[in-house]
């Protein structure tokens, strides 16, 4: 995936490129130039020089912790979607139309008054069902009826294709249970996540109290609570031993499952689930399991009572009245920096789009992704993978049974662009005039029983897993595809004919088509098969070759330390790092090829390879707040925007031809420490 941050974490992408000293005089009015700081030598820190006027002259928003290129077109696209929203209240739509459900859905989030007079009440019938548990097997009842809903507890299941059976849905198993992001949030003893730490034992301790009990009551309960989940914590693995798919993949049948977590009635818990017949799971961290199935003893019964409670809380909070999700960002803000919370606009779409935003894109796609938008970035798509195809045939240190291999999986790689050509049907979601959270709920019943319908029948590879209207894009590797939607393509303010070709492939070609192809042989990836199945498909000695040559940009972005002490983890980054370079040169291999390079013609003062590299910069154009960015160096794979763009450019020929970087500069990196994969 081309960025993280999105929507429930924000939505990332970083970088910037620049011209060279003697195009400081660059007309202003191009908006590549006007982001630019000239007093800044891009030989002693690109991103500054390419990016600095714009950050100084950016602040970012109370309401948010972080501010770019990603906001500034989520933005456009908010207005878009809240007019569309805004229309389809006022319509009389036929009960259970796409209108109908947009209208109810709406009108739930932002009627205030309505959430204020109602408080927690509408999780009454959910908190009466945690009362009731007497046994281990009530705890496990009430989790599958909880999960069905949205609500986050013990452990995280998910359907999805067999790894190393591309053609099968899998029930899998994953570690989760926390009420912080991940594992290191429990035991991490630097100041800012102490801070996070403190701030979320108070957020347990105001929760209890919030449920009306007693002070010391609340105290006791927080405690335990804290204590559970970090005993589940020091049992979940760390962010980059999640990456290898091969440790993370255990396949058993039911009675091995039941074998290893006794204390979950696993026939019971699959049969409540609506999931029938099942012969086998896909566990990813048994370990997680083992530990889960000790604290699921007898003696445990109050305390699972009082995680459920607040797990049912904390998962509801941003539907529910303001004071429930003020106490809940009085712990976030921690994590992200902002002082106070977005307009409840923005998060009432933001829900929405989890909920029926393929619904709203089809709204969206109509009015703005034309189809000759559309083939426009097909083409792209074909110009990156010849370029690709040419730098795979050229390498001298794989062999040439790996190569065809190579070869045959880019040539397979499908693409999806813009738009699906077949949109999924909501019409039996339940969305109504009931309490927004319920409106939630509802909606999350019906994706679950949409997956869990996928068990026992064929892949739908057409699918996509993004809306149309996202700023992202992803590359899924069990069905060897890029995913390209319109949103991703968007320019704040620009319409996509007024962006001309050397722009446009660096922002769209090298940093999201090349970037998702990449992932297709990126660490992860390349374990992956044409067919999309986890199979060893690499000689020995080209798989030592690629470790070799990924060991050196890990070393690379270790080096790095974006805030006070904290450094990125290269190990856990290191896929997006890979693809983050390969699209640079990929792009590049592209753009040479077409007339406008050829030509040589100058805009605003920029050549076609400076306008190339401002292109693929200016799609990591971010400014991200300190809390933001230590929550990231511990939870995402993807580094943050400056090293974004400082760290691929120091290994790419044409950075230093087209910035004269010698020895001694900052941005200078010796041959022998460069990065040369693909």
């Amino acid at each position: 995936m081309k960025s993280l941050f999105i929507l429930v974490y924000g939505i990332v992408a970083f970088l910037f490129f620049s011209c060279s000293t003697s195009t400081t005089s660059t007309a202003p009015a191009d908006f590549l130039a006007a982001d630019m700081d000239s007093s800044v030598s891009p030989s002693q820190d690109f991103f500054e020089y390419a990016n600095g006027g714009w950050i100084k002259k950016t602040l970012i928003p109370a309401d948010e912790s972080s501010w770019g290129i990603g906001y500034m077109v989520q933005d456009e696209i908010y207005s878009r979607l809240k007019k569309i929203n805004e229309e389809a209240l006022q319509q009389q739509a036929a009960p259970g139309s796409v209108a109908q459900k947009v209208s109810d859905f709406w009108g739930s989030g932002m009627d205030t008054i309505a959430l204020e007079k109602q408080g927690t009440s509408p999780l009454q019938e959910d908190l009466g069902l945690i009362n009731k548990i007497n046994s281990v097997p009530d705890i496990v009842h009430v989790a599958a009826l909880f999960h069905q809903k949205g609500i986050g507890c013990l452990f995280t299941e998910y359907i999805a294709q067999d790894d190393k059976n591309s053609a099968e849905m899998a029930y899998q198993l994953y570690q989760g249970g926390l009420g912080m992001p991940n594992r290191d949030y429990y035991f991490n003893t630097d100041e800012k996540t102490v801070n996070v730490r403190n701030a979320y034992q108070k957020y347990l301790y105001k929760t209890f109290l919030e449920l009306r009990d007693d002070s010391t009551a609340s105290k006791k309960n927080a405690l335990a609570v804290f204590q559970l989940e970090t005993r589940l914590a020091k049992a979940s693995r760390k962010l980059a031993d999640l990456r290898d798919p091969y440790a993370n993949y255990h396949k058993m049948d039911i009675g091995s499952l039941q074998k290893l977590s006794p204390n979950i009635n696993w026939p019971v818990y699959l049969k409540e689930s609506g999931i029938n017949k099942l012969d086998s799971a896909i566990v990813g961290q048994p370990e997680f399991y083992a530990a889960l199935n000790a604290e699921l003893a007898p003696a445990n019964i109050n305390n699972w009572k009082n995680y459920l409670r607040f797990h049912l809380v904390l998962s509801s909070s941003p539907f529910l009245d303001s004071a429930t999700y003020n106490n809940y960002f009085d712990y976030a803000k921690t994590r992200t920096g902002a002082s106070t919370p977005r307009p409840r606009w923005k998060r009432v779409l933001d829900v929405e789009e989890g909920a029926i935003g393929e619904a709203l894109g089809q709204l969206f796609v109509k009015e703005y992704f034309n189809e000759k938008a559309k083939q426009r970035y097909s083409d792209l798509v074909e110009a990156m993978r010849s370029a690709f195809k040419e730098r795979i045939e050229k390498l001298t240190w794989m062999s040439d049974s790996t190569k065809k291999k190579a070869l045959d999986k880019l040539a397979r790689m499908t693409k999806k662009v813009g738009y699906p050509d077949k949109w999924k049907d909501f019409s039996a979601m339940q969305i109504g005039k009931v309490p927004y959270v319920i409106n939630v709920q509802h909606a999350r019943q019906w994706w679950h029983n949409y997956e869990v319908n996928k068990l026992g029948k064929p892949v739908d590879r057409t699918e996509w897993d993004m809306t149309p209207q996202t700023y992202n894009a992803y590359y899924n590797p069990s069905n060897n595809e890029i995913v390209l939607p319109a949103g991703q393509f968007a320019v704040p303010g620009k319409k996509d004919d007024d962006l001309d070709d050397a722009f446009v492939y660096g922002y769209a070609a090298a940093s999201t088509i090349g970037h998702e192809m990449t992932h297709g042989f990126d660490d992860q990836g390349r374990q992956y098969d044409a067919n999309g199945n986890l199979k060893g498909w690499w000689t020995p000695a080209d798989s030592i070759q690629f470790s070799e040559r990924a060991a050196k940009i890990i070393a690379q972005f270790n080096e790095f330390n974006p805030v006070d002490t904290l450094h990125i983890n290269g190990s856990a980054t290191q896929g997006e790092n890979i693809a983050d370079l390969g699209g640079l040169l990929i792009g590049i291999d592209a753009f040479r090829k077409t007339d406008t390079y050829k030509k040589g013609e100058k805009i605003a003062g920029f050549t076609p390879i400076q306008r190339y590299f401002l292109g693929y910069a200016y799609s990591w154009l971010y400014k991200q707040r300190k809390e933001l960015l230590a929550s990231q160096l511990m939870t995402d794979v993807h580094a943050p925007a400056k090293e974004r763009v400082n760290g691929p450019v120091v290994n790419v020929p044409e950075f230093y031809e087209t910035f004269n970087v010698k020895p001694g500069d900052k941005m200078y990196r010796p041959d022998s420490l460069r990065v040369n994969i693909w």
